[in-house]
């Protein structure tokens, strides 16, 4: 019988790696921007999405985001269509 994941272990070893503290800033920071131009609120449902994905170089400029429904932006057909709310 194969062990059992230890998934507590596997969460803290990833969110605690420097990259993804470094990522969650940025997609912080992202939010925040929205939030000072009254676009979102805490519990609206609804998340910050980069137009042109941070890795592909896009950067946290208001130009390049967008609200959109937390159910889209979390989807399997993200990229391929234009949802904008």
């Amino acid at each position: 019988m194969a062990k059992p994941r230890d998934y507590d272990k596997e969460y803290d070893d990833y969110h605690s790696q420097p990259d993804q503290i470094k990522k969650r800033a940025v997609r912080n920071s992202a939010r925040s921007t929205m939030a000072k131009a009254g676009k979102v609120s805490k519990g609206d449902g609804v998340e910050v999405d980069h137009i042109t994905p941070l890795k592909k170089g896009g950067d946290n400029a208001p130009s390049n985001l967008r609200v959109v429904d937390k159910k889209k932006n979390r989807g399997w057909r993200k990229g391929k269509t234009d949802y904008n709310i």
